[in-house]
């Protein structure tokens, strides 16, 4: 994914610019009936008065008006409930749902549609064939708006669920590790031995402090090319990074280009909250802190937490296939993995602290671990048996009862 990809997704799960698109193809839809006369020379089988015309126009624009506001009212609840029973940082996937956006893109649009089309009837510009046009089209619009509402109320059903927020969230998390998993080092070199580096390369700082959302691979392999040097990337996005934090290393036998520096900082896109895209991380830690709020004694709910823990087993089974076949597409660059370790630590850690005392947390947690310890390479696995390790540890010492404290143990010695 180059910059502008990136650039194109993020403005393409935003409301603003298709309730803008939509808009305008409301009015213009509008004005076109002001040509009618010239494109359908045709007769008029029957009287069409305006005021028929202007009735079903105003019935529209009444009505679109109440229903958006009352969509927005619904929208603004449900983030609310998925910041108060499942997490803040899941509000941004219900906020970025396509069938929402279209939903209410679809309202404005009808709205906008029909006050351009009274102000217009209004001025008398209609002809006989154009306001038979413009009834046509009013039809065609009310049809549209008939489906969208049925649509949306089958939607706000789930709106805003702990569920269906669930959902999202492991598909989004699905989505960025399965495009991980295609480019595994995002096209550049693996470079496992961070300790390890050219004699004389020179670091690039951060110069802001925030989040790592995006690195323009392609852009910096495109800029040591042409410098004739290589790059070292010690960091992935989703990192953490101050104004003297190393994001990179550049080396180059005959020195560096002046202002090379400045120009690979700029392809470091740096903000104070993380994304979903290129970052996987994120994605695993979003469910556990689902998992986590439903532990609280506020909530109290494990089996929100049991179901959390399959889906995170599900999504680091499918990452446990990795790819080994992956051409290198920038020889340049050299990126340090993801490590599967970190990935274990943001999908079960917190899971395993809060819900050390719940003997039905557990089970389903070293059932989750051993059954990923079967799996993939042998760092994979062995990530997986620390983590088990990590949470049998904190489990013997937070259980007040012997008995499940032997079940847990009987457990993990047979291996189940």
């Amino acid at each position: 994914m180059n910059y502008w990809h990136w650039i194109y997704e993020r403005v393409r799960r935003q409301l603003w610019w298709r309730a803008v698109a939509y808009g305008i193809a409301g009015m213009l839809t509008a004005v076109l009936a002001l040509v009618a006369e010239r494109i359908f020379p045709w007769e008029i089988p029957f009287n069409l008065t305006p005021d028929a015309v202007d009735s079903l126009l105003n019935i529209i624009a009444s009505s679109m008006l109440a229903v958006t506001t009352f969509s927005l009212g619904v929208m603004t609840a449900a983030f609310s409930a998925a910041t108060t029973n499942v997490t803040p940082r899941a509000t941004r996937l219900l906020m970025e749902d396509d069938l929402t956006n279209n939903v209410l893109s679809t309202f404005i649009g009808a709205f906008l549609f029909s006050i351009v089309g009274i102000i217009v009837l209004k001025t008398g510009f209609y002809g006989e064939r154009g306001r038979a046009v413009l009834f046509l089209i009013t039809i065609v619009v009310i049809a549209l708006v008939v489906i969208q509402l049925l649509r949306w109320i089958n939607h706000l059903i789930s709106l805003g669920r702990v569920g269906t927020t669930i959902d999202r969230v492991e598909a989004a998390t699905s989505a960025a590790l399965t495009e991980r998993q295609e480019q595994p080092y995002l096209g550049a070199n693996p470079w496992f031995d961070l300790p390890t580096l050219p004699v004389g390369a020179t670091p690039v700082h951060a110069r802001t402090i925030g989040y790592i959302q995006f690195i323009d691979i392609q852009a910096i392999a495109h800029l040591c090319e042409e410098a004739g040097c290589e790059a070292y990337l010690p960091l992935n996005p989703g990192t953490f990074v101050f104004e003297d934090t190393v994001l990179a290393w550049l080396h180059a036998p005959d020195g560096l280009a002046s202002g090379l520096m400045g120009r690979v900082v700029g392809h470091f896109i740096i903000a104070t909250n993380r994304s979903f895209d290129q970052d996987p991380r994120f994605g695993l830690a979003v469910m556990a802190e689902i998992g986590s709020r439903a532990l609280s004694p506020a909530t109290n709910d494990p089996g929100t937490a049991i179901d959390v823990i399959g889906r995170l087993t599900r999504l680091l089974a499918h990452w446990a296939e990795g790819r080994a076949d992956i051409p290198v597409r920038y020889p340049q660059l050299h990126l340090h993995p993801l490590s599967d370790a970190d990935l274990f630590e943001d999908a079960f850690m917190l899971m395993a602290r809060d819900g050390a005392r719940l003997i039905e947390v557990q089970l389903r947690l070293q059932k989750s671990l051993a059954a990923l310890q079967r799996l993939g390479r042998s760092y994979f696995r062995q990530a997986a048996a620390v983590q088990a390790a990590l949470a049998l540890e904190r489990s013997l010492q937070a259980m007040d009862c012997e008995t499940d404290r032997q079940r847990l143990q009987t457990l993990v010695a047979a291996g189940d």
